[in-house]
């Protein structure tokens, strides 16, 4: 059978983060709450940032390290996002221009709440199993961001804004799939997967999002073992504790994957409290790495996961590695495949936690100010200019970390009867 999987991956996290306990404190909120929730940071998205201007920023670097003749064969854009820009013209249009790839390319977009970065991977592996164009490589990226706009009436749209706000994050991660996984190949067949109608997140108007918390944390961890139970059913043999070496899960945000593993391991194993938690810092945490540096990017999250895992993870031998998609409404999917030290390098070579180290730090009072202007863009907007003036101070830093460094990034310019245009700085 043709090996499949991820041969190159990049993880964009914004220009931009706040400090999670730093908000909390304040916010005036229970400090003890937010310990639990195992959120450090959380970016943040600029004026001049969508999510287009996001999934190029992750894509580019992918792009540029392949010859021209590599880059010819990517056949299939899909952009896999909650954050849409427009009902009928797909994100993937931009991103397929700015990005500069072949025009004998299928380019849509896709949605299915925090699953659809999977059901983009998914339905890029087997465009390439399917052999219809040998050599054919799909491009993948996931990409969304939140912005916590306030009603007229002062009432924030969101599930619990105290829950919601600290772990809503920014952010795209790219993926290029192919016949050479030299990053992650994927275990062709096995797949569980697990769905239901359930009333749990939901988006009811473009830029806000509502729902039960505490409804979609029964679903999730609901879903985390019925689709892994299905995975056990087509892989014969299979155990929680012992086939995956490690984990990566959807992180809406770190405290909610510390239940699950915890149900799982009760459900699965018969191993004791002490246990499960040596289990949990073992083949879990390297997962929560970058998670807790960026927030929940929904279709991204599970992507952020496996690349922390991939990077942070020892693989002095090829290791197998469990990952658990869910996205409310809902669909769910437990996968795996196999990553090796070779595979490791070239993932860092993208240097994913100096970039994210890179980001400025937002004080309160310019998170506030972003707060306030988030308005400026939003979805259905016919004609502005971002103001790159807003936070003099955060345009300055994205200028300095490009300048003569060779490192180009994007940024929404202008929307002009609602066409939209990007420019790039560096």
């Amino acid at each position: 059978m043709t090996p499949v999987g991820i041969e190159a991956m990049n993880l964009y996290g914004g220009s931009t983060f706040v400090d999670v306990m730093e908000l909390a404190a304040y916010r005036q909120l229970d400090t003890a709450r937010f310990d639990n929730l195992l959120m450090k940071h959380k970016s943040v998205a600029l004026p001049y940032e969508d999510p287009v201007s996001f999934a190029i920023n992750a894509a580019k670097p992918v792009i540029d390290q392949l010859s021209e003749a590599e880059k010819d064969r990517i056949e299939l854009l899909i952009t896999c996002s909650e954050s849409g820009i427009d009902f009928g013209k797909s994100m993937s249009t931009y991103i397929h221009h700015y990005l500069g790839l072949n025009r004998n390319c299928r380019l849509f977009e896709l949605k299915q709440a925090c699953y659809s970065g999977t059901a983009g991977l998914q339905m890029a592996v087997n465009f390439i199993l399917s052999q219809v164009s040998p050599g054919a490589k799909a491009l993948v990226i996931a990409t969304d961001l939140s912005r916590f706009l306030v009603t007229e009436d002062g009432d924030a749209l969101t599930m619990d804004w105290a829950f919601f706000e600290p772990s809503g994050g920014a952010g795209a991660v790219a993926l290029l799939v192919s016949e050479k996984p030299e990053i992650f190949q994927l275990d062709v067949g096995a797949n569980g997967y697990y769905s239901f109608e359930v009333m749990d997140t939901c988006r009811p108007i473009p830029d806000s999002e509502a729902g039960n918390a505490d409804l979609s944390l029964l679903s999730y961890l609901d879903c985390c073992d019925q689709s892994f139970r299905e995975y056990q059913k087509r892989v014969i043999g299979t155990d929680y504790r012992t086939t995956f070496q490690y984990l990566c899960f959807h992180t809406p945000f770190g405290g909610m994957v510390k239940g699950a593993h915890r149900n799982m391991m009760r459900k699965h194993t018969d191993i004791k409290r002490d246990e499960i938690n040596q289990d949990f810092q073992q083949r879990v945490q390297p997962g929560l790495t970058y998670c807790q540096r960026v927030g929940n990017i929904m279709g991204a999250t599970v992507l952020v996961s496996l690349a922390s895992t991939i990077e942070q993870g020892v693989f002095d031998v090829p290791k197998r590695i469990g990952c658990f998609s869910y996205g409310s409404g809902c669909c769910s999917e437990f996968y795996s495949g196999v990553a090796m030290a070779s595979g490791q390098q070239k993932l860092k070579a993208m240097q994913l936690e100096k970039n994210l180290d890179s980001r400025y730090q937002l004080s309160m009072g310019e998170y506030e100010t972003l707060l306030e202007g988030s308005n400026e863009v939003k979805f259905g907007t016919r004609n502005v200019a971002p103001n790159t003036g807003l936070l003099p101070g955060v345009w300055q830093s994205i200028i300095d970390n490009t300048a003569g460094k060779g490192t180009k990034r994007i940024f929404l310019k202008e929307i002009k009867e609602f066409y939209r245009q990007y420019e790039w700085v560096g």
